[in-house]
Parts: structure tokens; C-alpha cells; sequence
């Protein structure tokens, strides 16, 4: 989980990164380009992060998980490999560019380079999602047996490279996953951004970051509830146990839709408040076509109902959330009142922990809600794959004692880094963007530029084509008034 907290940043914020940079191509105004230079350092910071727990994680396959590590070796090594080649290559190597390019290389070169860490941060989800995805749903892939140390151990091993890529689940858990990263993205820029005008500081770097975030947000948050829906479908196809779990449905039947409730896996029952069939009718469009219930398979073979219920229902609820918030926003920021409505504002501030919060608790869910299994048992041309139990996944050697010790030591040292990041991290934002990002340039207004500046002044869009020609000597500076004139 703690790993998780960075990709999301990084892939959102690099889309971010993309729409403002493009912006300093199509206007030449240099405040975008110094905009760009302060996003870019969160950037890389993030990417920083991310790197060093995300390479942690890789050994922990072979130390802690040595038995899974075999079974899923020639598909997860596959796509592991994939990413590293593909993807991890192309966004370290344009990010020396980005990062230290600035003047060293011309606009569209850079411009380049900032595409190229952003899909190459794309790609490296597209490769892990997969392998993920290929776990959860089994495809293109067989179980054969092979004799290790005397002992026969089952190993999955690919049969058809493209249709394991893209198993049943992969791009329904793919698009969700990236969509979720976006808006993680606009809701930093807008949280930083939101709080800059509170404090009345950097306000023309902050409307216009503000003013791209926004519309981001909002066009997620939308196709984030589309492609929930479509997962959800999925998922009852294919994890029936699953989606069970996440609604805390029992009894196959007709289901209730719970809005906010508390499951009693030993009673077999769901407390809340719900809305009749309409489980039923999201899946089947039917209010009365029966749902499969958790009664319906084994004990063993049950998820946890408790955590993935919560965690699913906290995600649909932030959500739903986002997009009201998102939606309200859109009108005021059109008009420029969005400026002064400073409880709005403060709303943005702090709605950033709830894109960590949406983001985290959908990956418990996907991830509690497939167990027991680590390899979800499948049917692949008609012949019953088994999967793989967590029991059999463990390294045989490893004891209990070990694994606490080095999840003791993984905490003390990942605490240590988040303390560190948190610091850097402030320390960027209480910096702020270098002053040029405060006062947009005088030269070769824009589109884009026009748009920033006419929201700055709480006028509307529509009178663009009226003030184009007009400086903006009287937007804040946090220069000394001597030095501005």
C-alpha cells in the first residue's frame, strides 16, 4: 500500500505536466513554462519514491513468496520483463531530459521528453495491471508439473503470450486504474493550487493550474463511475465470490444494492440501508434476476467480507462525491467566481486525501476480495485450471519470526522515508514556483493564455475576444513593488 501511493501521483501528475507544457508550446508565454519546471520537480520526487519501494517489492516475490514466485514465474516474468523493457527504460530515460533539459534542449524537444515520461509511466501500469489482472483472471496460460529437488511443483507457463495480455479482466482493471491515477493528479494540482489562492500567493500560477486541473477532475470522475460499472459486470462473471463480498450478499437471489451498511459474515446477513433489486438490476437489468451469493461456495473458499465491503463502498462513495464536486466547480470556474468562493477552495485543499483514500481502498478491495487465492482458479478451452491458495505460496524456509522482523524493519524505514518526503515535499510547495510562473508574459498571448488570464480577473471566457490586447500589470507579483516597475 505504501508503494502504491506514488504511481498514481506520478501517472496523473504526468498527464497534468503534458496539458501545461503544451500550453507554454502554443502560447510561448514563458509563466507556463515555469509552471512546468515546479510541477516537474513534485514530479520527480514522487518518481523517486515510487522507484524505491516499487524495486523492494520485486524481491520480496523471491524471499517471502518463493513457492508463488515459481508457480507464476513464466507469466509474471513475462510481463515484468515487458515493463522494464517498454516502459521503465523509456520513462527513466526522457526523465534526465525532463528534469535536467530545460536549457538544453528547444521547447518541442522538451515538450517531447515530458510526453515520453508520461506514457512511459502509462505503459509500465499497462504491464503490471496485466500481470495483476492475469492472476485475478487466468488466461492464454496452462499448469504443468516439473520435478524441483526431487519434490513435483506446479509451474503456470504461457500457451498464448496476447491472449494472457489481455485476459478477461485486464482492460476493464487497466482503464479504472489509470482513470484513478488522473484524478489523483488534477486533485494534487488542485489541492496546491486551491491553497496558494487561500494564502494569496502565486494566484496567476494558481488560476491557471486550478483552471486545468478542474476539467480533468471532472471528465474522470465521470468516466471513473463508467468504467466502475463495467468492472463491477465483469467481476460478477468472472470473481463471483468477489462481487459478493463487496456487497455483502449472501443468499443467491435477488440483490439489494446497500448504500451504507455493516456485514455479519457469522449471521449471513447485511445491515444497512439499501435499495431493493438493485444489485440485480446494475448487473443483469433485471430488478429480478438472481445474484450469486457467498453461501454459495465453500468456507474455504470464501473471501473476507468485512474489509472489502467497507473498502469498496468507501470507494464508490468518494466517487460519487467527485463527481458532484467536480460538476458543481465547472460553472463557477466558467464565470471566474470559483475565485472567491473560498470555502470551495478549501474543499480542493483537503479533497486530495480523498483521491489517496479512493485510489488505496480500491486496490484492498480488488486485493482481499480474490482471496484465499493469490492465482485465481480458472477455465481456460474448456479445461479447469486450478489456482494457487496462499497457503501454497509461502517460501517453505522463511519462518513467522523472520517475515515480522523484516515487516518491523520495512515499516521503521519506509516511515523514515515518508517523513523525508513529506519535508521535501513542503518544503517544494512553501517555495513555490519560481516568481516568472506569478506574471504571465507580455509576448504572443494565446488561446490558452487569454482564457488563464480573463479568470484571474473574475471575468468571463466569453469577453476573450475583447481583452486579448490588454496586459496584466495588475495581476499579483511577489516581487517588491520597486523591482516591478
Amino acid at each position: 500500500m505504501f508503494h502504491y501511493l506514488f504511481p498514481p501521483l506520478t501517472i496523473g501528475l504526468g498527464l497534468i505536466m503534458v496539458l501545461i507544457e503544451g500550453a507554454w508550446l502554443w502560447t510561448r508565454d514563458e509563466s507556463w513554462k515555469h509552471a512546468a519546471k515546479f510541477w516537474t520537480g513534485i514530479f520527480a520526487l514522487n518518481f523517486a519514491l515510487g522507484v524505491a519501494t516499487g524495486i523492494v517489492m520485486e524481491f520480496e516475490f523471491g524471499t517471502n513468496w518463493a513457492a508463488y514466485s515459481r508457480y507464476v514465474g513464466d507469466v509474471f516474468g513475462s510481463a515484468l520483463a515487458a515493463e522494464g523493457i517498454f516502459a521503465f527504460f523509456l520513462e527513466s530515460g526522457f526523465l534526465a531530459v525532463l528534469v535536467f533539459g530545460w536549457d538544453r534542449v528547444g521547447p518541442k524537444m522538451h515538450f517531447f521528453s515530458t510526453l515520453m515520461v508520461f506514457l512511459g509511466s502509462c505503459f509500465s501500469a499497462v504491464w503490471i495491471v496485466v500481470a495483476n489482472s492475469w492472476q485475478q483472471t487466468p488466461a492464454g496460460s496452462h499448469v504443468v508439473e516439473h520435478e524441483i529437488n526431487g519434490r513435483i511443483e506446479t509451474r503456470a507457463e504461457i500457451t498464448d503470450f496476447w491472449a494472457m495480455v489481455f485476459n478477461p479482466s485486464s482492460v476493464d482493471r487497466l482503464t479504472h486504474t489509470l482513470i484513478g491515477a488522473f484524478i489523483m493528479g488534477a486533485l494534487l494540482v488542485a489541492s496546491i493550487s486551491a491553497w496558494y489562492l487561500l494564502h494569496r500567493k502565486h494566484e496567476v500560477f494558481a488560476k491557471r493550474c486550478f483552471s486545468i486541473a478542474i476539467p480533468v477532475f471532472a471528465i474522470f470522475s465521470l468516466l471513473a463511475l463508467v468504467t466502475g460499472h463495467d468492472q463491477a459486470v465483469r467481476v460478477s462473471e468472472t470473481q463471483p465470490a468477489k462481487l459478493a463480498a463487496f456487497e455483502g450478499h449472501f443468499e443467491t437471489g435477488p440483490a439489494d444494492l446497500t448504500i451504507v451498511g455493516w456485514p455479519d459474515a457469522d449471521a449471513g446477513k447485511t445491515h444497512g440501508l439499501a435499495i431493493p433489486g438493485m444489485l440485480s438490476f446494475l448487473i443483469h437489468g433485471d430488478f429480478d434476476e438472481p445474484v450469486v451469493g457467498l453461501n454459495d461456495f465453500p468456507e474455504d473458499e470464501r473471501p473476507p467480507v468485512w474489509l472489502p465491503f467497507q473498502t469498496y463502498h468507501l470507494m464508490v462513495a468518494l466517487g460519487m462525491l467527485f463527481i458532484a464536486v467536480s460538476l458543481f466547480t465547472l460553472p463557477f470556474l466558467w464565470t471566474g467566481r470559483v475565485w472567491g468562493m473560498r470555502w470551495l477552495l478549501w474543499i480542493y485543499v483537503v479533497l486530495v486525501l480523498g483521491g489517496v483514500a479512493a485510489n488505496q481502498a480500491g486496490w484492498v478491495s480488488a486485493e482481499v476480495g480474490r482471496q484465499p487465492w493469490i492465482v485465481y482458479p480458472s477455465v481456460q478451452d474448456g479445461v479447469e485450471v486450478p489456482g494457487l491458495h496462499r497457503s501454497d505460496g509461502l517460501s517453505e524456509s522463511v519462518r513467522a519470526g523472520q517475515v515480522a522482523w523484516s515487516i518491523g524493519m520495512f515499516v521503521l524505514i519506509y516511515g523514515m522515508l515518508f517523513v523525508i518526503w513529506l519535508y521535501v515535499f513542503n518544503s517544494k510547495i512553501q517555495r513555490g514556483p519560481m516568481t516568472e510562473a506569478s506574471e504571465p508574459s507580455r509576448e504572443g498571448r494565446g488561446v490558452l493564455q487569454s482564457a488563464a488570464a480573463l479568470a484571474g480577473k473574475n471575468a468571463s471566457l466569453l469577453d476573450a475576444s475583447e481583452r486579448t490586447d490588454r496586459t496584466d500589470v495588475d495581476e499579483p507579483s511577489d516581487l517588491p513593488r520597486e523591482e516591478r516597475s
